[in-house]
C-alpha cells in the first residue's frame, strides 16, 4: 500500500465504537486590525484534544494532507508572505508513509499577514483544510470557513492615502497554496467596477474556447439518442426499485404482517367485495406514500445535489456507518425500531376513522413498522436512483418499491385461499434476516470505497477490499451451513436444499475473488471494486489506461499528432464505468484500437482535488463556483455535450467537433467497435 492499511481497519473499529462524529479539533479565525494600519494579520488558532495531533504546511508528496489556508476570495488587499506557525512541529519518521511528517499538538497559531489596498471593496473568504490524527485512526480531511469585510477593520487616513491602488490591480481570488500571492491580478472590466467577480466563460479562463464551444446540435445532426437515453434510464431505477420489494417482503418486518393485515380488511365487512376493494385501496396507498416520498427527497434536493451527494465524502461515509449498523442489527445484538408512540398514534388514527382515511393510515403504520427491515433497501435504492442523473429517478425506484410491497396484499385478499399455503413465519425470516446483514455490510464497503478514491485517500485499495469480501461471502456460506449461529437462529437439526445451494454459490463467488489478490480482472464485481490501478501487485497488464486525465492536454497532444480523440466522462462511485472498463474496454479488438487510433481521455466528474483558481460560469441563468477538478469536468459534460450522465463517450476531432453519435451505457462489444470504426472513418473523410 501506498498509504498506510491497517488505518481502514483502524477507522472501522472507532467508527463503530463511536456514534458521534469525532471533532478533535476546534478552530478560531481572528484578524488583527494593528491599529488601523494597513498591514493587517489573519490568526488561525486551532485547539486539539489531548491525544490527537494536526499536520503542519507543505509536507511532502504522498503523504497525509497538509494544513492549508485557502483565500477563494480576496478584495482590496494582497498576501504578504506564507502563513508561519507559532511553535516548531514535531518531526518524527513515521514506518506507515515511510517519510518524515511534521505535526503540531494541544494547541497553535498560524499567522498569515496581509496588505489592506482598499478599505471599501476590503473582502476576503475562504478555508482552512487540515487532517487530524491520533495514535489509533486517523480522520477524513476537513476544513474550516472564515469570512471577513471591511466592518472587520479601520484604516487611518495615512494608511489609504499611501497604499490604495487602482481598482484594476485588485486581486480576486487566491490559490489552493497559502503561501501564494492571490489570483486575479488582471481582471476584466466588469470586475474594475465591483468587489465581485463577475462569471466569463470557462473558455476564456483557460485560453481554448473553441473546445468549450456547445456542439449539442452536432450531436443531435447525427441522431443522437444518447442525449435523451442517459437522463431517462427509468426502466433500469424500476427494475431496481421492483427488486428491491421483493427483497423487502421476505424480511421479518414484512411478511408476518400479510396474513395479519389481509385477514383484518376481510373481517371487517361482510361485504367480500367491498372487502377486497378496500385492499387494494390499501395496495395503493402503500404506492402513493412511498411515490410521495421519492418526489419529496428530489423536490428538497433537487437530482444534481442527489448526485453530488452520492459521491460525497461525509455523506457515502455516514451511508457506510448506517448500513453496518443495520447489518450488526441485523445479526442479532439490538433491534432497530422506531418510536412506539408514532405506530401507536397512527393505529389510533385508523381504528377511530373511516373510509379512505382510515386506509391511508393503515398503510402508513405498515411503512413505520417495517422500516429497520426497508430502511437499508429504500437508502440503497435512492442512492442508485441520484447516480442515474433524472430529476424522478428517485421517484420511479419508489414506485417500483412500492408496487412490489403491495402486490401480496392485493392478491391474498382476492385469493383469500392462498393464505393457507403461504409459508409460516418462523427461524426461516430470521436466517433471511441473517443473510441480509452479511449482503449490508459487502455493500456498505462500496460506499467507503466511493468516498476513498473520490479523495484519493487509498485507504481501501482493490486487494483490501476484496480480502473483507471474501471473508465476508465466506462467513455468509459457513452461516448457511450452520457453522455459525447467531442468538436469535433457530436450531438447524439438518441443511435444508436451499441453504446447500446458497451455501455453494457463496463458497463459488469467495474462491472466484481469490484470483484478484493478484490482479484478475474480476468482471462480475467490477462495478463494486475499486479499479485496478489502486491495486499495488497486479499480475493483469490488458487493461486500458486513459493517456490523459486533462481536456487541454490531451486535445493539444491529438491536434499534434493529427489523431481522434475519445473522451471517457466517468467518475469514481460509477458503477456501469467500472462495468464497461472490464468488459468492453478489455476486449481485444476493442483495446487496440483505443490504444493505437485515439487519443484517449478520461475525466472523472467526482474528482474532489481541488482547482488552482476557483471558476466562476453563468449556468441556467444562475452562477456557479467550480472549486474542484470534478466540477469543471462535470460542467464540460454539460455545457458541451448537453449530457450529465456516466459513462458518457464521444468522439471529437482535433477541433473538439463531434465524429459520430455519443455513446453510453451499453455491454454489446460489436455495437462499441462500430462505435469507435464509424469516428475513425469521419475523420480520415475530412
Amino acid at each position: 500500500m501506498k498509504k498506510f492499511i491497517s488505518t481502514i481497519f483502524l477507522a472501522l473499529l472507532t467508527f463503530l465504537a463511536q456514534a458521534q462524529i469525532l471533532t478533535p479539533v476546534t478552530w478560531n479565525v481572528a484578524l488583527n486590525d494593528n491599529n488601523g494600519s494597513a498591514d493587517k494579520e489573519i490568526v488561525f488558532t486551532a485547539t486539539l484534544d489531548q491525544g490527537w495531533h494536526l499536520y503542519d504546511m507543505e509536507l511532502p508528496e504522498g503523504g497525509p494532507v497538509s494544513t492549508s489556508f485557502n483565500f477563494e476570495t480576496l478584495n482590496g488587499a494582497e498576501l504578504v508572505g506564507k502563513a508561519t506557525a507559532s511553535a516548531q512541529p514535531t518531526v518524527v519518521f513515521d514506518e506507515q508513509f515511510q517519510m518524515e511528517l511534521r505535526w503540531f499538538a494541544g494547541s497553535v497559531s498560524f499567522t498569515q499577514k496581509i496588505k489592506v489596498n482598499d478599505l471599501e471593496s476590503f473582502k476576503a473568504e475562504g478555508y482552512v483544510e487540515f487532517m487530524a490524527c491520533n495514535d489509533e485512526t486517523c480522520l477524513p480531511p476537513d476544513n474550516y470557513n472564515f469570512s471577513f469585510d471591511k466592518s472587520s477593520i479601520t484604516l487611518n487616513a495615512s494608511s489609504t492615502s499611501t497604499t490604495a491602488t487602482s481598482p484594476n490591480d485588485t486581486p480576486t481570488a487566491a490559490d489552493s497554496d497559502s503561501g501564494t500571492k492571490a489570483q486575479g491580478n488582471e481582471p476584466s472590466p466588469a470586475e474594475s467596477s465591483s468587489p465581485t467577480a463577475t462569471p466569463v466563460a470557462i473558455g476564456q479562463l483557460t485560453n481554448q474556447q473553441e473546445l468549450w464551444t456547445p456542439v449539442i446540435d452536432d450531436l443531435k445532426a447525427f441522431g443522437d439518442t444518447t442525449l435523451s437515453a442517459t437522463d431517462t434510464n427509468w426502466l433500469f431505477i424500476f427494475i431496481a426499485g421492483f427488486l428491491g420489494g421483493l427483497i423487502a417482503l421476505v424480511t421479518p418486518c414484512v411478511w408476518p404482517m400479510i396474513p395479519m393485515t389481509v385477514s383484518f380488511f376481510l373481517k371487517r365487512t361482510k361485504d367480500r367485495k367491498k372487502a377486497i376493494r378496500d385492499a387494494m385501496t390499501y395496495g395503493a396507498a402503500i404506492i402513493v406514500i412511498y411515490l410521495v416520498l421519492g418526489l419529496l427527497i428530489t423536490g428538497i434536493f433537487g437530482a444534481s445535489a442527489l448526485n453530488d451527494l452520492s459521491t460525497n465524502a461525509i455523506f457515502n461515509i455516514i451511508f457506510f456507518l448506517l448500513l453496518v449498523v443495520f447489518a450488526i442489527s441485523f445479526f442479532g445484538a439490538f433491534e432497530l425500531v422506531l418510536p412506539a408512540s408514532w405506530t401507536n398514534k397512527l393505529d389510533s388514527k385508523a381504528d377511530s376513522t373511516t373510509g379512505l382515511i382510515s386506509i391511508f393510515f393503515m398503510a402508513f403504520t405498515l411503512v413505520l413498522v417495517s422500516f429497520s427491515c426497508t430502511g437499508p433497501i429504500i437508502g440503497t435504492l435512492l442512492v442508485q436512483a441520484a447516480t442515474m442523473g433524472t430529476a424522478v429517478g428517485p421517484a420511479i425506484g419508489m414506485f417500483g418499491f412500492a408496487l412490489a410491497l403491495s402486490i401480496p396484499f392485493s392478491l391474498f385478499a382476492i385469493f383469500p385461499n392462498m393464505l393457507q399455503n403461504m409459508p409460516k413465519s418462523g427461524g426461516w425470516l430470521n436466517a433471511v434476516k441473517v443473510v441480509l446483514g452479511f449482503l449490508e455490510l459487502a455493500l456498505a464497503l462500496k460506499f467507503l470505497s466511493v468516498a476513498d478514491l473520490a479523495y484519493g485517500w487509498r485507504l481501501l485499495d482493490r486487494e483490501v477490499f476484496i480480502v473483507l469480501w471474501i471473508v465476508i461471502f465466506a462467513l455468509l456460506g459457513f452461516y448457511l451451513l450452520g457453522k455459525i449461529k447467531f442468538s436469535h437462529d433457530s436450531d438447524v437439526p439438518y441443511v435444508s436444499v436451499p441453504r446447500l445451494f446458497l451455501a455453494i454459490i457463496s463458497f463459488a463467488f469467495s474462491i472466484y475473488m481469490i484470483p484478484g489478490l493478484w490482479g484478475a480482472p474480476l468482471k462480475a464485481i467490477s462495478a463494486f471494486a475499486p479499479p485496478l490501478y489502486t491495486q499495488d501487485f497486479n499480475l493483469y497488464d490488458n487493461e486500458v489506461h486513459a493517456a490523459f486525465d486533462d481536456y487541454e492536454s490531451g486535445m493539444a497532444y491529438a491536434k499534434a499528432h493529427n489523431k481522434p480523440v475519445i473522451i471517457d466522462f466517468s467518475g469514481y462511485g460509477c458503477v456501469n464505468c467500472r462495468k464497461m472498463e472490464a468488459s468492453v474496454w478489455t476486449d481485444p479488438s476493442v483495446k487496440q484500437i483505443l490504444e493505437n487510433d485515439y487519443v484517449l481521455i478520461t475525466l472523472m466528474v467526482d474528482d474532489k482535488t481541488k482547482l488552482p483558481q476557483t471558476l466562476e460560469i453563468e449556468e441556467n441563468g444562475r452562477t456557479r463556483k467550480l472549486r474542484t477538478i470534478g466540477d469543471k469536468w462535470s460542467y464540460l459534460q454539460r455545457s458541451k455535450f448537453g449530457a450529465n450522465a456516466q459513462p458518457f463517450y464521444v468522439l471529437l476531432d482535433n477541433d473538439g467537433k463531434p465524429l459520430a453519435p455519443s455513446y453510453a451505457y451499453d455491454e454489446d462489444v460489436t455495437k462499441y467497435v462500430q462505435f469507435l470504426q464509424g469516428g475513425l472513418k469521419k475523420f480520415k473523410d475530412q
